[in-house]
């Protein structure tokens, strides 16, 4: 248990038996009434963003979140398998639990699970990852000036825009956050 005074970004409180995540949080005092804390929580789980508020000095239930360093093996058409770097213990999560982030994982990716109480919650993969562009048609002569974009099939499967002048078996980085072109590799 800790107070309201006691938050800080990336706490995981547990409100009504759901796993909440400090994203931000304000201390306020009014001229007038009770101070409070103002919040912006994200839901562990589904990623569903909230704003809460607390009034100061009310108790809550934290949470840890044992985050374990993994490495995406592979895809056996329903589950992703992970090894835990440290123990060498194989993880299968299923694919709604892994979500967005299948789109950028490669074989032998390090990634952080999110654990609580040996329960995987999350993946989160690095902030920025290297793939090849598959398929992109080619760019049209003259355009290259441009900042007009094109949309590109990387190797993972994933579709994102790309610059014009960018052609197919390239390696670009891309921004796993929001799929991102950020440059090339």
């Amino acid at each position: 248990m800790a107070t309201t005074n006691d938050l800080k970004n990336g706490m995981v409180l547990n409100l009504d038996g759901e796993l909440w995540s400090v994203v931000n949080f304000q201390h306020v005092k009014p001229g007038k009434g009770g101070a409070f804390v103002r919040t912006t929580l994200k839901h562990v789980v589904s990623g569903k963003v909230v704003d809460k508020t607390f009034n100061a000095g009310t108790k809550v239930d934290t949470a840890t979140v044992d985050r374990r360093d993994m490495t995406y093996l592979y895809n056996d058409g329903s589950h992703y398998v992970f090894m835990d770097s440290e123990t060498y213990d194989q993880l299968e999560l299923p694919a709604d639990l892994v979500g967005d982030a299948a789109k950028f994982l490669l074989e032998n990716t390090q990634v952080q699970i999110g654990m609580h109480e040996n329960t995987p919650l999350y993946v989160e993969l690095p902030t920025s990852v290297e793939l090849t562009i598959e398929h992109t048609d080619p760019g049209l002569q003259g355009d290259r000036s441009t900042g007009g974009t094109k949309p590109a099939r990387l190797e993972t499967g994933a579709e994102i825009q790309v610059p014009l002048f960018l052609s197919s078996g390239e390696k670009i980085k891309v921004d796993t956050r929001d799929g991102r072109y950020l440059g090339r590799a």
